[in-house]
């Protein structure tokens, strides 16, 4: 009795999670619409735009969000031998260290991943991470649209890919669309019973 008394109080948790930034502008529109809610997301860098964004990448942290790894060049892993992804995770990891970030977690781009891919995490002791739902955002939905969608997979919680950039592929000319999810996808989590944390954070739990 007391185990099961003790599984049921362990918070069910909802990861908020971004890939493609830092980005000037929509990644410190989703820095301030997290603060709005209270809560806490983890963003996934590309190592280029660390380069360019290093003052939006710090805010990231120095806001309470978790920044990890997503790559230096957004390309997919099949494309690419495992030197070629050696180096480009090397190149990343060293634009992360620019802002003080050590990433202990790593979403490769377009969540692709091979044997290579599977050996260069582990000579850097990354922990690969994918995600549960998937807003396509980056389609131009509106918000209410992939509310909608993500309402009907969020009770037992999960992992939330959403983008703070625009990556290759995108259909939509700004992220305006995930600054309005955020709120009300919080309150929908939160009215289901559900912790919003970096993704590491509730990394156990969701296990």
């Amino acid at each position: 009795m007391v185990g099961h008394l003790r599984a049921l109080s362990v918070p069910r948790t909802l990861a908020l999670t971004f890939d493609d930034g830092p980005e000037h502008v929509w990644s410190s529109r989703v820095v301030h619409e997290l603060q709005l809610c209270d809560a806490h997301a983890t963003f996934f860098l590309i190592g280029e735009r660390v380069h360019d964004a290093p003052e939006q990448a710090r805010a990231i942290v120095t806001s309470g969000n978790e920044a990890q790894l997503h790559c230096h060049r957004h390309i997919r892993h099949s494309e690419l031998s495992e030197a070629e992804i050696e180096q480009d995770t090397r190149e990343a990891l060293g634009a992360l260290a620019t802002v003080g970030v050590r990433p202990t977690h790593w979403r490769t781009p377009w969540g692709v991943r091979t044997a290579d891919t599977l050996r260069v995490a582990e000579r850097h002791r990354l922990q690969l991470v994918h995600w549960t739902i998937d807003t396509h955002d980056w389609r131009g939905d509106t918000a209410e649209a992939m509310l909608t969608r993500a309402r009907s997979q969020l009770a037992k919680g999960g992992v939330v890919l959403m983008h703070d950039g625009l990556g290759p592929g995108s259909r939509r000319a700004t992220c305006q669309n995930t600054v309005e999810l955020i709120g009300p996808l919080v309150d929908a989590a939160r009215s289901e019973g559900l912790e919003v944390t970096p993704l590491s954070v509730g990394a156990e739990e969701r296990r």
